[in-house]
């Protein structure tokens, strides 16, 4: 299974929500981060056919997915960022009616929600109504209902938003459980969506692709980008303006502050061990002098 983005473009009026993009795709987890308003739902929309581009184009194993029509939604799944229910449809009533929308045979389709309730944890709460259920227990039943028809092909818009520390996790689990035999496009703001799991990162801004590769591959690129020096506090100011900051500690008689500077930024600075998060504050973070941006 291969998927290829050739020339990708959206333009909405004089908008370029998504700029000329070409990525390639096979099996495995491909990690989407950008800040909001990245363009990352407009491509993953375009990915599921619900847009089209405004020029170039999306191929499946070198066929156009719009061309393919009901072939290619047939390999696919889709968690959007807020997926559409039924507050009073239990989860398997829920299921078992996204089943028959997807037009699986019943006997299959009573199999196959059976399967995936256990497979995401739900097997207490199967007959409980929807509008009953956490935050978390309703991104795993969506995750469920991406995966009623058995996708090759699984795409997650921002589904771990809104998730307490122990759902993300074990959702990033079950993402890369599901993983192992099909490819998932999985967009995130968060960091640690992604950081553990892909075996690919995209790094998005303002529709283009700014870098991609694997973690790692990413944080050795920042390796002599990331400092960490001890202030007096009256000089914190002056570096919030001047740099990105990471992170500052306030300790006896002055801060430590974490800076991502490309020159040594003080004459006391060290280098430091660079992060993922290093990597998306030096390509998404902003000098608290810069616009509104704040960090």
């Amino acid at each position: 299974m291969e998927l290829k983005f050739d020339n990708l473009t959206k333009e909405f009026g004089n908008f370029t929500a998504v700029d000329h993009l070409n990525l390639t795709m096979t099996k495995g987890v491909y990690g989407l981060l950008g800040v909001n308003g990245a363009g990352k739902t407009t491509l993953m929309r375009m990915l599921c056919t619900l847009l089209k581009p405004t020029e170039g184009r999306i191929t499946c194993d070198g066929k156009d997915i719009f061309e393919m029509d009901g072939e290619y939604r047939k390999v696919l799944g889709y968690l959007p960022q807020d997926f559409g229910f039924y507050p009073e449809f239990t989860v398997k009533d829920y299921l078992l009616y996204i089943s028959t929308l997807k037009g699986i045979p019943p006997a299959a389709a009573r199999k196959r929600v059976k399967d995936m309730i256990l497979k995401v944890g739900l097997s207490k709460a199967a007959n409980k109504k929807m509008k009953k259920l956490s935050g978390g227990m309703k991104r795993r039943v969506g995750i469920a209902q991406a995966m009623l028809n058995n996708p090759k092909i699984l795409v997650l818009d921002e589904p771990t938003a809104g998730l307490d520390p122990n759902e993300r996790i074990r959702f990033r689990n079950l993402i890369s459980e599901l993983s192992e035999e099909r490819l998932v496009l999985l967009s995130t703001h968060i960091v640690s969506d992604i950081e553990y799991i892909a075996n690919e990162i995209w790094l998005m801004k303002d529709g283009k692709l700014m870098h991609k590769g694997r973690a790692e591959e990413l944080i050795h690129s920042m390796e002599e980008n990331v400092w960490e020096c001890f202030v007096e506090k009256d000089l914190v100011s002056s570096f919030v303006k001047r740099y990105k900051i990471s992170n500052m500690k306030s300790e006896m008689g002055g801060v430590t502050l974490r800076i991502i500077s490309q020159e040594k930024p003080f004459e006391n600075a060290v280098q430091a061990e660079p992060t993922l998060e290093d990597v998306f504050l030096y390509y998404f973070g902003e000098k608290a002098g810069d616009g509104n941006g704040a960090v």
